[in-house]
């Protein structure tokens, strides 16, 4: 079906163009209905024609590496989708699915090469719809990558937290129990027998002295590692939590492709039914 140039006006990447190029590029592209759940395209199909949202509302969805729907973009009004594959004459890379009654122009690649010939600034237009998409690819990538927590803390951590870490590591083991154990005993054993000539005689004075300064600094040692290890907890819970929240997202796509597909057996189911009569 034609378009009224006067439609293009509300497209910002067609906004510069004058009556006469407006009418051209009318003529030449086509608005398309959608029915509501209708495929537009899906992941490798010829991408031969791009598509600008006039009205209705479509999901631009991909699969991950786990198999998992994932939503790329959710165009608004004027906005581009499919756009890079048909530039680059690519199948597609995403599924378009129209969510309730839409209305889309459909552009293939000449409209584009006549638009640019007749208004070269549109190419900034078109420049400025990509970057977006890019900026909003790049804001998926950061909200749905799952990094290790250790590796997170470990990259902002300080050497004296490192250090931190290390004398709790060694000060909860058996090997520091064994060796301080037998610091201790070869100490006490030595100033007991030296008798009079000890340099510590009982009880010890100097190595209480030692044994306090020691504890003094090793509190707030492990404290520290305690508080680091608080960190990483609290970062795992965050992680798990953005999981167990996209998990119940796609529970919920599920439960909606399941009722629809109710809906269109008893449809089908109906149908059938009308032609048996």
């Amino acid at each position: 079906m034609a378009c009224d140039p006067q439609e293009l006006r509300h497209v910002p990447l067609f906004a510069l163009l004058d009556d006469e190029e407006a009418a051209v590029l009318a003529a030449q592209v086509e608005l398309r209905r959608f029915a509501p759940r209708q495929r537009i395209y899906k992941i490798g199909d010829p991408g031969n024609q791009a598509y600008v949202m006039m009205s209705g509302s479509v999901r631009v969805t991909t699969v991950d590496e786990e198999h998992q729907e994932v939503v790329v973009d959710q165009p608004g009004h004027g906005d581009f989708f499919g756009f890079a594959s048909m530039l680059e004459q690519t199948p597609h890379q995403t599924n378009a699915i129209a969510m309730e009654e839409t209305t889309c122009l459909e552009v293939d690649r000449n409209d584009i090469a006549i638009l640019l010939q007749r208004k070269p600034m549109a190419g900034m237009d078109m420049l400025t719809v990509l970057g977006r998409q890019f900026h909003a690819s790049q804001q998926l990538v950061r909200v749905r990558a799952s990094r290790n927590p250790n590796e997170v803390i470990e990259e902002k951590s300080t050497l004296g937290e490192r250090i931190a870490d290390s004398v709790a590591q060694f000060g909860g083991s058996w090997t520091f129990i064994i060796l301080f154990g037998i610091a201790i005993a070869t100490y006490s054993g030595l100033n007991v027998a030296l008798r009079g000539q000890a340099w510590d005689p009982y009880p010890f004075i100097l190595l209480n002295l030692f044994l306090s300064m020691l504890a003094a600094i090793q509190a707030p040692v492990i404290m520290m590692s305690q508080n680091r290890q608080d960190t990483k907890d609290r970062l795992r819970g965050e992680l798990d939590y953005d999981v167990n929240r996209r998990a119940e997202s796609e529970i919920q796509g599920l439960a909606d492709k399941l009722n629809l597909l109710s809906d269109k057996i008893g449809d089908v189911d109906d149908l059938l039914r009308e032609k048996l009569r």
